[in-house]
Order: C-alpha cells, then sequence, then structure tokens
C-alpha cells in the first residue's frame, strides 16, 4: 500500500494546498487518482458544509472566486458529479496532472505509486482574448 501526496501547484510549480492519503494501491490509473481526490476533498467538504468550496473542479451551484468557489446554497455536494466533470475538465485541459516529474496526457495510464508518490495538480486559466 502506498502513501500519496495530492499537490495543488501554481504555473510556477509553487505548491498551494496538500493532502495525503495512506493506503492506496501501489498501481493505479491516472484516473482512479483524479477521482480519489475528487471524493475526498467533497468528503471533507461534506463534512462541514460552508459557503466556501475548494476543489479541482467547480460545483454546478458555485461561482468562482479567488482560491476556491463561493456555493451560491449550502448542500451536500455528490462526489461522482464533482469527479466526472474533473475528468471532462482534464479532456478540455482544464488542468495537468504531474506524477512525480512526468506529465499524465491520458487518464488510463497507470502509474506506479512506490516510484512517485507526489501527485500534482495545476489549474489552468483561460486566457481573455485567446
Amino acid at each position: 500500500m502506498a502513501l500519496v501526496t495530492f499537490r495543488d501547484e501554481s504555473a510556477t510549480g509553487r505548491a498551494l494546498e496538500e493532502f495525503t492519503l495512506p493506503g492506496l494501491p501501489e498501481r493505479t490509473s491516472a484516473r482512479e487518482l483524479v477521482r480519489l481526490r475528487v471524493r475526498e476533498e467533497v468528503a471533507r467538504y461534506n463534512a462541514a458544509p460552508s459557503h466556501h468550496f475548494r476543489g479541482l473542479v467547480k460545483p454546478t451551484d458555485a461561482e468562482a472566486e479567488l482560491n476556491g468557489y463561493r456555493m451560491r446554497t449550502v448542500h451536500r455536494l455528490d462526489w461522482e458529479k464533482q469527479a466526472d466533470a474533473a475528468e471532462a475538465a482534464f479532456a478540455r485541459n482544464g488542468f495537468l496532472l504531474l506524477v512525480g516529474d512526468r506529465q499524465i496526457d491520458d487518464l488510463d495510464t497507470e502509474v506506479d505509486l512506490t516510484v512517485d508518490p507526489v501527485v500534482s495538480f495545476v489549474k489552468l486559466v483561460p486566457l481573455v482574448g485567446g
């Protein structure tokens, strides 16, 4: 079993936020890593719902704000819907996924977490005006 660090990074590589999850399988797909990350952040939010959500993707009923999303109404989130939204965001280049120092281009890529136990997410901001 592996202890994995999930980290949000700026485009320059500066760590913004991170958490660890123990007991993960030593080998898994990048897709499963994204879904595990989203499941954990939604579980943390649902344990103490508020008007602010810090997560990989914007919930349906939220507005983007600095360092997260402002929830219009406080309610429990469905982690599977959020995970599906994260997969869709990855497909349209909404964020980069790095495992160790390697960028993952396909969510079906198998990852050895004993070699690279740090999974980084870099959110990309669309440029205004193209």
